[in-house]
């Protein structure tokens, strides 16, 4: 005789606590994290010139940290990050921020939530942002982004100036992550670790999206179990392991001196 079957939630919860007991997460100072992470966005192909922006908020009100204007996301070190305050000013380390970054203090003062901010203009996202096709769930590794993917569909300009940040702020809405049409994405993360994790993700979405278009209608996945597979997929552990391997896996990409 079979032994019954178990409830869902009950495989859930064992593997939240086996991943509490199992796995170890690298502890790493802030601009160590931050330039694994834009070694890993150089890794999985979202380098764009300079136009690739990361950002932390920072524990001094109004101020983030992010990479010294100049400079790609596959040459950064931890001694690249700079502190800036509302108006751009460095405060800590050399250098200017990129003059883009600007909107992301619109999202800081909208979402107390949000600690990271990674702004690309990658291959496939910006195809869909080309196309201005917003991001359709069609496939499970698709769901980190089910229902947390906004869609902006006019482009406002280079994000120089402060009305972009509010147009870009409130399209975003409370969600983690946005299409902006006519040019790329944004994620929103409670660390720069999560920040990162949608950023591929993302990424790999917009591939599979337009792929996948090639053999016909996309078909959404059910909206439940579209849900379910999301919140499980963000699970803190889940991000935090697989940013530990990504930054493994990117030993691969030219030598930076992060650790």
């Amino acid at each position: 005789m079979s032994a019954p079957l178990r409830e869902k939630a009950y495989f859930d919860t064992r593997a939240t606590q086996d991943m509490a007991r199992h796995l170890r997460p690298v502890s790493r100072s802030l601009q160590q994290t931050m330039a694994h992470a834009c070694r890993i966005l150089a890794m999985t192909g979202q380098e764009a010139g300079l136009a690739g922006q990361i950002s932390v908020r920072s524990q001094r009100p109004g101020a983030y940290w992010t990479l010294r204007f100049g400079l790609g996301f596959d040459e950064a070190t931890p001694a690249d990050f700079i502190e800036v305050d509302r108006d751009l000013n460095t405060l800590s380390g050399n250098g200017m921020a990129n003059p883009a970054t600007r909107f992301h203090l619109w999202v800081y003062d909208a979402r107390p939530d949000v600690q990271s901010i990674i702004h690309t203009q990658s291959p496939w996202a910006s195809a869909l942002a080309a196309a201005r096709q917003p991001l359709v769930i069609a496939q499970m590794d698709m769901t980190p982004l089910h229902d947390d993917c906004a869609f902006l569909g006019e482009w406002p300009g280079v994000p120089i100036a402060d009305q972009e940040g509010v147009i870009i702020s409130e399209a975003l809405g409370r969600k983690r992550a946005i299409l902006l049409a006519h040019h790329g994405y944004l994620t929103a993360g409670a660390s720069c670790e999560e920040a990162t994790y949608l950023s591929v993700y993302l990424e790999r979405a917009a591939r599979l999206q337009i792929r996948a278009q090639a053999f016909g209608p996309l078909t959404p996945v059910d909206d439940a179990l579209a849900r379910e597979a999301h919140d499980y997929l963000l699970k803190p552990a889940i991000v935090q392991a697989t940013f530990d391997y990504w930054t493994r896996q990117s030993r691969g990409v030219p030598p930076l001196s992060i650790d």
